[in-house]
Parts: structure tokens; sequence; C-alpha cells
């Protein structure tokens, strides 16, 4: 009864935590927040100094006594302490508005498919502390099918591929699980530090990250483009140590990124291959599903399903697909309890 008066009340918030962006939905209000999964401390007081797109900005240019951090690893909390600040920082933004006495709200977040149950109870240990009064963990492929309005509750064989900032995860879902899967450390920032380390072998420049994600996004392709794309790369000249500005083209960053895209393919289809036939002949008939920030590189999609030979579409703004799941997952009582992953807190007791 009392959790019903609070469900009443509460500000129920659904996340998306990644490892390159945040992202906050609020029941009632749609997503309210989507920042940089970037935090920056004050060393010396142990002080929340910036959070988000602040302190984004900060990378490489702050004073010693001020870290400026990314908190999770490849979708892993890294960090425990500085996430637990972070997430209380959103909750608190959330809720600035309201009244005192407002309860405390359920939280349901996203969380890879190959995290431990060690792993899992951090994630849950550090939301609860940064403020929810209960938090339910849901796969991300599976919050992700239910933002893009997947039928994951039928019978049929639906195949994801969710690009994200860390870690890349590949899954073929049915009847609300997942059937097969593959998770691999090769996404979003793999790609980065692919664009880094090609100019720093063929022009000798050396580039920040933001530098290296900024052309990936401006003129980065996985196949040649019908119009080629050129764009300046700033960063600083190894052999002198002066700045300096090249000339680069989207064939050249498609060089850099191409061992990277390939490992995704071939991981793609590496799970098609392990995957049972029936589901195989649903996936044929009904395609592939992109999602997450790294299914909105140029031709990434027509390059998988041309090695797979299956239509692959790109879901619709796949950056928020996880998030807004999470969103429709808060709506559904019955739906949240058929898919939440079981509390590591309580398997720990029943053991």
């Amino acid at each position: 009864m009392l959790e019903k008066i609070f469900g009443h009340f509460s500000k129920d918030v659904g996340i998306d935590l990644g490892t390159a962006n945040t992202l906050v939905y609020v029941r009632d209000a749609g997503i309210v927040i989507n920042e940089p999964t970037v935090v920056s401390i004050n060393t010396r007081t142990d002080q929340l100094v910036a959070v988000g797109c602040a302190a984004r900005d900060m990378i490489g240019k702050t004073p010693s006594y001020i870290t400026t951090t990314r908190p999770l690893i490849k979708g892993i909390i890294s960090d425990f302490e500085v996430t637990e600040k972070m997430l209380r920082h959103f909750i608190e933004k959330i809720h600035a508005d309201t009244m005192a006495w407002y309860p405390r709200p359920r939280v349901v977040i996203g969380v890879p498919l190959d995290l431990t149950e060690v792993e899992r109870k951090a994630v849950e240990d550090a939301v609860l502390s940064a403020g929810a009064r209960a938090v339910y963990l849901v796969e991300e492929p599976m919050a992700g099918a239910i933002g893009a309005r997947l039928p994951i509750k039928e019978a049929v064989g639906t195949m994801l591929i969710d690009i994200g900032g860390g870690v890349t995860e590949i899954a073929v879902l049915s009847l609300s699980g997942a059937v097969n899967w593959r998770v691999i450390p090769i996404a979003g920032s793999e790609l980065n530090r692919s664009i880094i380390q090609y100019a720093r072998d063929m022009f000798n420049l050396l580039l920040g990250e933001r530098t290296a994600e900024e052309m990936k996004i401006r003129i980065g392709s996985a196949i040649e483009l019908a119009t080629p794309l050129e764009g300046p790369m700033r960063g600083r000249d190894l052999l002198t140590g002066l700045p300096k500005e090249i000339m680069v083209t989207d064939s050249q960053i498609r060089e850099a990124i191409s061992r990277s895209v390939k490992q995704i393919i071939e991981s793609v289809k590496l799970t098609l291959e392990t995957t049972p036939p029936e589901l195989v002949a649903d996936i044929y008939e009904r395609g592939i599903v992109m999602m997450g920030g790294g299914a909105l590189l140029r031709g990434l999609d027509k390059l998988i399903a041309k090695a797979t030979e299956i239509p692959v579409r790109v879901a619709d703004d796949p950056l928020t697909c996880v998030v807004r799941g999470t969103g429709v997952i808060l709506e559904d009582d019955l739906l949240l309890h058929e898919i939440a992953l079981p509390s590591p807190s309580t398997a720990g007791i029943m053991r």
C-alpha cells in the first residue's frame, strides 16, 4: 500500500549509463538529461566540480588538483565513488524543483549483457547510494529493443547490434530473452583510438580524443561515399612540438578505422553462425536492427548487410533507444518484473 502511495508521487527514472554518454528518462517528462559520462573532481576537497558537457570541456585544461575522468570503462564501473557522485548529481538535478518530502525514485537502469554478478551489484549499490529507493537492472539490448518498438515478447528472432562508446553488443532476442549474444570491446572509443594511432603513424600528428571523435563524426564512413568529404585535423606535430593542421579525406579516416569495423562485422557473422536455424530464418526475413552512436557511422549498415546478405536498418533515433526502452518499462510493471534481472543482493541472501 505504501509503495503505491510512493509510486503516485515519485519521479521514477530510467537510466542508460553508457561509457560515452548517460541519458536519463523521467516518467511523464521524457528524456531530461543527455550528457557525456565525464566527471571533474577537486582532489583537494573531494568535491564535484563539473559533470557532463561542462566536465568534458575541461579535459586537458585543468590544474593538477582537478581530475577529469570517465568513471566507466567498456560499460563497467571503474570508479565506484565517482559514478555514485555523478548519479547523485543527476537525481538531485531532476528533483531540484520538488518538495523535500517527495519519495526517492525507483530506477530502471540498462546494463551490458556480459556483466558479472559482482559488477551488477556495483551498479545497483551505486544507484542506491545515489538516492534511489529501488533499482531494477535490465539488459541493454532488451531495453533498446523495447525502445525501438520491436516485438520482443513474440516467438520470433530479432537481431540487434548496439554499438556504444565502450562495447558493441550483438544479441538475438526471442520471447523476452537473449537467446544468443556476443559482446566485444570494439566500439566508438576504439574507433577514436584508431584515428589517433593513424594520425600518429602517417602524419606524426598527436591528436586529442575529442578531435579524433569530431573527425569520425564529420567525415568518417565505412564505405566509399558518392560525394567525397574532407576536413582539417589539428594536433601537435611530434617532430617540432608545435601546433599543426592538415587536411584529411573520408578515405583516410575509413582506412584508419577499417580494422575495427571488420572486427565488428566478423562478430556479427560469428553470432549468426551460432544462432539456432529457426531464429536465423526469422532474422533473414525481418532483418537486423542497429542502434547506439556507432550506428550513425556512414554506410556501416550497408557494409554489414553486404557481408551478411541480410537487410540491415538503423533504428529511429538510435542514440536514445535504450533510455526510451527504460521509460516504457517504467510504465509497465508486468513487463518490468518479466525482464528485470535478479537483484545481486537478493541472490546473495538466497545462497
